[in-house]
Formats: C-alpha cells, sequence, structure tokens
C-alpha cells in the first residue's frame, strides 16, 4: 500500500505541475491576444486561472479523470481560438515599417521596391523616404554581419549589409513589424505580438538611427563567403520578402527572428551548418561565426570586434560624407 500511496501522490504532482504550466501559458496567451481591451483581458485571465486552480483541486480530491478530461476540453477550445489568430499585412503600421519591400529579378538585375531612406532627427522625427534601387548582383563583391546591442551582451540585433564594386550597401534586416504605439517586447514575440517584415535600407538609415539617435553600440564583420553563395543568399532575402507580401508570418522571439531566419536561409544555401546555443543568444554571434570561419582568422575576434566597433565613426562622420566609407575606415579587408 506505501509504494502505492507514493506513486498516486507523485502522479498527481506530475500532472498538477502540467496543469499549472498549460494554465499559466494560457493566461499569458490571453494576456497578449485577447480582444476588448485590459479589463476584458484581466477577467479572462483570472476566470482562466481560477478554473484551472479548481481543476488541481479536484484532482487531489480523488477526481483525476474527470479533472484531466475538463481541463484537456477547455485547454482545447483554448488552442481552437489560438489557432483563428491569423497574421495581417493590413494595419496601421509604425513610420519604419510601414512599406514591405519586395524584389524583381531580371538575370544579374535585381531591382527592390520600398527600401528605406530615412533621415533620422531623433527616434520620432524623420523625413521618410522610400526607394527604388536596382543592383547588378555580377557587381556584389562582399557580405558584413553588422551586430548592434542595447543593453545585455547576450541580446543584439542583427543586420546583414551587401557590398558593391561601385560603393554602395544595401542592408537586410529581420525585425518586428510594429503597429502605431507599440514598442518591443521579448515576450510578446512568443505569443503573436508582431507580424514579421523584412527590411532593406541604406546604412546611412538603418545604421545610423542605432548608433547616432538610439545610442546603441554597433560592430561590424567583414564576412568570408564565396561569392555564389552571397548571391544565393541576397536572392532569399528577396524571396523571403516577397512571400511576406504575399503571406504574412508572425514574428518569434526564439524560432522566428532576426538571426534565426539568417541561420536557415545560410543553412539552406551551403548545406550543413551547426546548431549552436549563440544562434539564439545573438549578441555572441560573431563568435559563432568566427568559430566555422566565416571571419578573418588572421586577426583574433577581440581583435576583429575592437576595429570593427563603429558606433564611435558613424558619429563622427560628416554630413554628406560617404557613410558606408567612413564606419569601415581602419577594418581590415578579408585576406586571401
Amino acid at each position: 500500500m506505501y509504494p502505492k500511496a507514493v506513486l498516486r501522490v507523485i502522479t498527481l504532482i506530475c500532472v498538477s505541475l502540467l496543469v499549472a504550466g498549460l494554465a499559466l501559458w494560457g493566461a499569458a496567451a490571453l494576456g497578449y491576444q485577447m480582444p476588448g481591451g485590459a479589463a476584458l483581458k484581466i477577467a479572462s485571465i483570472v476566470l482562466w486561472l481560477a478554473f484551472a486552480i479548481g481543476v488541481v483541486v479536484a484532482l487531489w480530491n480523488g477526481r483525476l479523470a474527470l479533472g484531466l478530461l475538463v481541463f484537456a476540453a477547455a485547454f482545447g477550445a483554448l488552442l481552437v481560438w489560438w489557432t483563428s489568430i491569423l497574421p495581417s499585412n493590413h494595419r496601421v503600421w509604425a513610420d519604419d515599417v510601414a512599406q514591405m519591400v519586395s524584389g524583381t529579378v531580371d538575370g544579374d538585375r535585381v531591382t527592390l521596391h520600398n527600401v528605406r531612406n530615412f533621415d533620422w532627427r531623433s527616434d520620432d522625427v524623420h523625413t521618410a523616404r522610400w526607394e527604388i534601387r536596382s543592383y547588378d548582383l555580377a557587381e556584389l563583391e562582399s557580405l558584413d554581419l553588422i551586430v548592434s546591442y542595447w543593453s545585455s551582451p547576450a541580446i543584439a540585433h542583427t543586420l546583414i549589409s551587401f557590398g558593391f564594386s561601385d560603393g554602395r550597401h544595401v542592408v537586410f534586416s529581420v525585425e518586428i513589424r510594429r503597429e502605431k504605439g507599440e514598442t518591443f517586447s521579448e515576450y510578446g514575440g512568443f505569443f503573436k505580438e508582431f507580424e514579421l517584415s523584412v527590411v532593406a535600407a541604406d546604412e546611412h538609415d538603418i545604421v545610423r538611427v542605432r548608433t547616432n539617435v538610439r545610442g546603441e553600440s554597433d560592430y561590424l564583420y567583414r564576412v568570408r563567403m564565396a561569392k555564389p553563395v552571397m548571391r544565393s543568399l541576397f536572392l532569399a532575402y528577396v524571396d523571403e520578402a516577397n512571400s511576406l507580401t504575399v503571406v504574412p508570418r508572425f514574428y518569434n522571439t526564439v524560432t522566428t527572428n532576426c538571426t534565426t531566419l539568417v541561420y536557415h536561409m545560410v543553412k539552406r544555401i551551403v548545406g550543413h551548418l551547426p546548431l549552436d546555443y549563440r544562434i539564439l543568444l545573438s549578441g555572441y554571434l560573431p563568435e559563432y561565426v568566427y568559430s566555422v570561419g566565416g571571419l578573418d582568422t588572421r586577426h583574433s575576434l577581440e581583435e576583429l570586434r575592437k576595429v570593427g566597433f563603429i558606433s564611435e565613426r558613424a558619429k563622427r562622420a560628416p554630413e554628406g560624407a560617404d557613410f558606408s566609407a567612413v564606419i569601415r575606415e581602419g577594418i581590415p579587408p578579408l585576406g586571401p
């Protein structure tokens, strides 16, 4: 009898923890996605958690099967509601993600529509410019990884800059597509709070707003990549952007973000690419790229990090100067 009683208690503890975990997920889902304002969100969360507590009480009072059946039915209904929440391209968007980039490909010539080239005076004050730009992939010469930090050394935003023989650069950035008035939330990114966006922008816009306006710490690393792979990655960004204009997707803090999307695109192109925690903790991404031979290993990573710190150079760049050239001053070219 004694072992049977112990087994019963262990079973009840495990089941109770499962119910509690699912209940907390459901409460967060209701908190982020329940329509109708704050009062209705709070009421739905309170009722849902009260129901879950009632189920756990029933479990410990000998109604294990009934409690599980009732909770499974309620949680199933919650999942049906959750799956009915779909991404959209039709909302009132924040200015910097108001347009979606798309591209057309004609041989080596790629024409991008809605390349962002804002003139930022503050985070809220800017002159908006959305441009059509054409690029010749036969002139594609370089790929740079730009990593932008704003708080923790483990978390950063990843930008990929493609350079051409005429000195022009275009940056692709995977971002949340915020509605007007929304701010980024790591937790909201788990609960369908934001749509996914691919932004193509001029470096004077997308790098400068981070270094000069938001005060972030940006580092630029020259990436060792064969030109056919560069070309394929550029076209993969175009394909992803075009796809999002037709079929919107949700951003996810872990599975679909500024780093993981790039990782999956590169992996599809080059084949095997080891999965690593530094892909999720994007602040450590340069260490990962260095470890797989993607940076200039003639120099230590610390040396590359030191010369690749571009924030101060960006702040000193004179108005009208070639911003892309200024931020690359002192960064050694890739060796053979």
